[in-house]
């Protein structure tokens, strides 16, 4: 079993050599797919999160109104709106043609992170599900898209994913009550649900649990002033930076844990009651190079 340790960032955040010339999207480019008419913050969020992870671009794609205020946090975020107030399958063929223009600009050095905000209606879901479907690219699939594939999560098998479902989620993507288990029983159920999906699962845990159906890590980084809203969504976009630079789904996890929690530590340790997901944005360059 391995202890994530923050040794693990040595070799994913080298300094970059002076007077080397870098291309844009050398370091990756994230597509964020979620938000709708109330949760509007949730991929700017994870936008934002995957800039300070060291990715090169973002792209949000959300509902119209959701959009336009992501546009509006900051002259970093690219936000692309969808008509309407929700993910419809109408979008579907916008999001694939965007998802291939980008794989090519980018060179490969893409990732998409999904769910976050994007509501349960069926038609939502419906979209997501069909949209992951027809993708061979990575993926963070985070909550409502945990949703999405809940009923049918064996589409999923052998696509380069990352899961990252709380305990009621891992329910609904397993149909495994894991609540009260003992935290023995939740890592051996994690494993083999993984291998199940030939996936990579990240249970939100203390200490978080992560798998990918041969090996287990452990990440014992994070503060308990990280119950506010939106460290989800910021632990996503964390994931999807390292995704689009070619790590793998059970490295980039463990590497994404590790700099979550740390930088939420970081931030705890100046907001305590009042640490927002921001505070943890804040901290995540901070943790790359300590």
């Amino acid at each position: 079993m391995i202890e994530i340790k923050k040794s693990i960032l040595k070799d994913l955040f080298p300094l970059r050599e002076k007077g080397k010339y870098r291309r844009k999207y050398d370091f990756g480019l994230v597509l964020v797919i979620g938000g709708g008419e109330f949760y509007t913050g949730s991929p700017a969020l994870s936008a934002m999160a995957a800039f300070q992870a060291g990715c090169d671009m973002t792209i949000v794609f959300s509902p119209k109104r959701a959009a336009d205020i992501v546009a509006s946090f900051s002259p970093d975020l690219a936000a692309f709106p969808l008509e309407g107030d929700h993910l419809e399958e109408k979008h579907l063929p916008t999001l694939l043609a965007q998802t291939e223009a980008a794989k090519a600009v980018s060179r490969g050095n893409v990732a998409v992170v999904i769910g976050g905000g994007a509501g349960r209606s069926e038609e939502t879901q419906k979209t997501i599900f069909d949209y992951l479907s027809q993708i061979d690219i990575p993926a963070v699939i985070d909550a409502s898209a945990i949703h999405a594939i809940g009923e049918r999560p064996e589409m999923i098998k052998g696509k380069p994913f990352l899961i990252t479902p709380h305990t009621f989620e891992f329910f609904v993507l397993t149909k495994r009550e894991i609540y009260q288990l003992s935290y023995e029983e939740k890592v051996k159920a994690v494993q083999e649900e993984a291998a199940r999906l030939e996936t990579t699962i990240f249970l939100k845990e203390k200490p978080d649990i992560i798998s990918d159906g041969k090996e287990v890590a452990l990440n014992r980084s994070g503060s308990p002033y990280m119950s506010v809203g939106g460290t989800g969504d910021v632990l996503a976009g964390v994931c999807g930076a390292l995704l689009s630079r070619g790590i793998s789904p059970f490295l980039a996890a463990q590497a994404a844990a590790y700099i979550n929690g740390r930088a939420g530590e970081k931030a705890a340790e100046k907001f305590k009651e009042g640490l927002l997901a921001t505070s943890v944005i804040s901290e995540i360059a901070s943790v790359l190079h300590e």
